[in-house]
């Protein structure tokens, strides 16, 4: 059986919060493998199911962030789920929106989240990182405790439905397969390149010499035949000095 954990801080107050993105995934992987019997117990909710052929189970710790250690040790142990089995999703500040990466072991990064369970479990489980943003070392706290905008639905909600779509991968150990799906699935679309005019041929733009692109333009004047006999021949013979 594997383990996947999302982290997030528990109450409908916080719920869109971008610190609960992890919350959001773990829904949204239950919702798509049809994971629904959620349990209240060992400091959590939890329920069981089946994602691509794989065991799992799926943890919401309701310890609040900095004590989410709490429920997954104790899950865990209570389960005999080993730490390399242990799936950890949780947001990112040092990513960019919309962007996900994949990692064994590691720092905690400053996470609450991971400082809490690293030393009730140990370092080598799975981490799944979400990126939200980093909005300046000032403005840290309202950011990760701000709820998303709605102008971060355009990424968010197909962030969460890919990645629950792709999670078999990840659980088969195809790390660089799961990044790249998502990555592909978040990729905007390039405009289609408009057709290059043809360009016209030199014998139709150049203009014959000593004429201008104006007098090309025109119709050549046809001929006019000059009258030989009759009073306008006459007329013209004295005009031109003709005999």
């Amino acid at each position: 059986m594997k383990l996947l954990v999302g982290l997030g801080n528990p109450g409908a107050q916080y719920s869109g919060n971008r610190h609960n993105i992890g919350f959001m995934a773990i829904d949204a992987i239950a919702r798509a493998y049809g994971i629904s019997a959620w349990k209240t117990k060992h400091s959590g909710q939890y329920a069981e199911g089946n994602v691509g052929g794989e065991r799992v189970l799926l943890l919401k710790p309701q310890t609040f962030m900095n004590k989410s250690g709490d429920s997954v040790q104790q899950i865990a142990k209570f389960f005999k789920i080993p730490v390399s089995e242990v799936y950890v999703f949780y947001d990112e500040l040092d990513l960019a929106p919309g962007k996900v990466r994949v990692k064994t072991g590691g720092g905690n990064g400053g996470h609450n989240g991971l400082r809490s369970i690293d030393p009730q479990i140990g370092l080598d489980y799975k981490r799944i990182r979400l990126g939200i943003g980093h909005p300046g070392k000032e403005n840290v706290t309202h950011h990760v405790l701000g709820d998303f905008a709605k102008a971060d639905k355009i990424w968010l909600e197909p962030l969460l439905d890919e990645l629950a779509r792709q999670t078999p991968l990840l659980l088969n150990g195809d790390d660089a397969g799961f990044m790249n799906k998502l990555a592909l699935a978040l990729k905007p679309e390039e405009p289609a390149k408009e057709a290059k005019p043809k360009k016209p041929s030199p014998e139709a733009s150049e203009a014959p010499k000593g004429q201008s692109h104006i007098r090309q333009a025109r119709p050549a004047a046809s001929k006019v035949e000059l009258p030989k006999s009759g009073p306008m021949a006459d007329m013209l013979k004295k005009l031109l000095g003709g005999e």
